[in-house]
């Protein structure tokens, strides 16, 4: 019934400390792994230690949202966990989404709630309670804002509908992941889940955060948040969900206020001295502009009129209002 597939690229130092963790605390679930063209002895280290461990091999290294959309064609499970290889998973964290999934119909997509490895009395940047996004696209979380991290004090214990949920620990029934064919491969890292359940949301596709389910995630084992490539993936990919997913009402007005907002950032960076920051957002913005020509004229129809799930600026409320908590 669940699959729990574990992308990996040269990751063999996680796979030896988070692999083990996972199979101990997954009963009768199936454990795969997509490995994206490893050259760091990751697919002899998983045959050799892990027969159990289904590993399905990608002939090169696709990134996350092509990885998977190759490798998950070879999971035929209902339901689908894509978890990283850095989380670090809790005893019964399997147990109320899996009850979640079987009792609720209408929960297609839905996260654990994610707390920090290196802190965990806090909550993750990458996802915590479940993800929400503002008007121009900025996507932001309960227990996050921007760098703003909550600590957990079980303020969002509850089981709760969200706008997204984190790619970090992810799970989809397999019949809607194919609805909505996939990651879009020219993301490929960082924010593609947010555009899935983005484009789910527009088609009605509920998302929830299982707020009593709890793992650990490292963070960083990618790209860690100095990596100027990481500046590049994120205002990039934010920006092409909005050419994708918002409609032509207000289309103008919402991507005139992001540019905007993003020329401050600009500014922002070359004032403190982060020029490599600023040559990423440059780059960014040269491989929005060529995506736009390229596929804009096949941007799937809106029928959602309720186009976000949060209709204020989490930009003016976090820097204008000062409110650093969901």
């Amino acid at each position: 019934m669940l699959g729990i597939v574990i992308l990996n690229f040269n990751g063999i130092e996680l796979l030896e400390r988070f692999l083990p963790n996972i199979i101990k605390y997954s009963n009768n679930a199936n454990v795969y792994i997509i490995d994206n063209n490893s050259n760091d002895g990751s697919q002899k280290y998983i045959k050799k230690n892990f027969p159990s461990v289904i590993l399905i091999q990608n002939e090169k290294n696709y990134g996350y949202a092509e990885g998977y959309n190759k490798g998950l064609k070879y999971v035929n499970d209902e339901i689908l966990c894509l978890i990283n290889n850095d989380v670090l998973v809790t005893k019964n964290w399997l147990t109320p989404i899996i009850n979640s999934f079987i009792n609720n119909p209408n929960i297609s997509i839905a996260q654990p709630t994610i707390l920090d490895l290196n802190k965990k009395t806090y909550f993750d940047y990458a996802g915590a309670a479940g993800g929400f996004i503002d008007k121009i696209g900025y996507p932001y979380c309960r227990g996050r804002i921007f760098n703003t991290i909550e600590k957990n004090e079980n303020q969002y214990f509850e089981t709760k509908e969200i706008f997204w949920a984190s790619g970090a620990c992810f799970f989809i029934r397999k019949n809607i992941f194919k609805l909505l064919n996939g990651f879009d491969s020219d993301f490929f890292m960082h924010q593609e889940e947010i555009d899935l359940c983005w484009r789910a949301f527009n088609k009605n596709i509920k998302v929830f955060n299982i707020g009593s389910s709890l793992v650990y995630h490292q963070g960083g084992s990618t790209l860690n948040k100095e990596n100027s490539k990481k500046t590049f993936y994120n205002f990039r990919n934010s920006f092409l969900m909005l050419i994708k997913n918002i409609p032509i009402k207000g289309f103008c007005i919402t991507i005139s206020t992001r540019i905007l907002i993003d020329f401050i950032a600009f500014l922002r960076f070359l004032i403190i001295g982060r020029f490599s920051y600023a040559i990423a957002l440059i780059h960014a913005y040269f491989s929005i502009i060529k995506y736009f020509l390229r596929k804009y004229n096949q941007r799937q129809k809106i029928h959602n009129k309720n186009l976000y799930y949060t209709k204020k600026s989490i930009v003016f409320d976090y820097y204008i209002l000062k409110k650093t908590k969901f």
